[in-house]
């Protein structure tokens, strides 16, 4: 099956809008090949703005509306707990709160980015998404990660080469309880991170308050040169600062 195959099927639906890649393919798809698609963007304390800034800029951009739905996703039940089975408490809570809007808007097909390149068995998240019926097109067409990047790039999707972003809360050891300072503190340091020039990257809170930072190894040289900023931006914020000298694997898919 192809996508247009598939908006023919499906022409009405809402998709869950990340601005990641994936799900700006599909926002893409859905205006060449859908009727009467509808984008709606979860705002909760696990995305930084710079995502929202994001699927903004490509919905603006593909002239396709884009609902913002407001989410205190650490009053959901046992997601601040930061149990091992709290992405799947999480997205439940998300695609709940979308799917209760896009009723209301009278839509009942609800669509996400999952693609082919995705593990089901490796993420507790999409349990979530099967028990509330939501579909994944790119699964269901076989479109895999780099596939969908050079689909991307053919269309001129700003996101086509966009690293992946697993949300704030994977920055956080499980078992330690989630708070919204934690996340603005992991959030602001990313930032500067990203204003320093790194590009793929993570910031990780440690048990005991730190920070570690994760490179790929083409940045770790740049990371020794910008030392001082680095402590300058990060230091205050954190019990310490450490440098993971085990590079990280450059984003493709969705890993944390």
């Amino acid at each position: 099956m192809t996508l247009q195959e598939f908006f023919r099927h499906s022409p009405k639906a809402a998709l869950a809008f990340s601005g990641g890649v994936d799900s700006a393919y599909l926002l893409w798809a859905a205006k060449q090949y859908g009727e009467n698609v509808q984008a709606y963007y979860c705002k909760t304390a696990f995305q930084p703005e710079f995502e929202l800034r994001d699927a903004r800029r490509l919905a603006e951009e593909l002239e396709m509306p884009l609902s913002v739905i407001e989410l205190e996703i650490l009053a959901a039940p046992n997601v601040a707990v930061n149990e091992p089975d709290r992405c799947y408490h999480c997205k439940r809570a998300m695609f709940a709160a979308l799917q209760q809007k896009a009723l209301a808007d009278g839509y009942t097909v609800i669509l996400d980015g999952t693609n082919a390149s995705d593990d089901a068995g490796d993420r507790p998240g999409m349990r979530a998404l099967q028990e509330l019926q939501v579909r994944s097109p790119l699964r269901e067409c076989n479109l895999a990660k780099e596939q969908i990047r050079r689909l991307s790039r053919q269309a001129g999707l700003f996101t086509w080469n966009k690293p992946a972003y697993a949300c704030l809360a994977t920055r956080v050891p499980c078992g330690v309880p989630i708070t919204k300072e934690m996340l603005a503190k992991i959030q602001r340091a990313e930032e500067n991170m990203a204003q320093m020039g790194f590009k793929d990257f993570r910031v990780r809170l440690t048990k005991d308050g730190g920070a570690r930072i994760e490179l790929t190894a083409d940045e770790i040289p740049l990371a020794v040169q910008k030392r001082e900023e680095i402590l300058l931006h990060l230091h205050g914020e954190f019990s310490a600062v450490m440098l993971d000298l085990q590079a990280r694997k450059k984003s493709n898919g969705g890993g944390l």
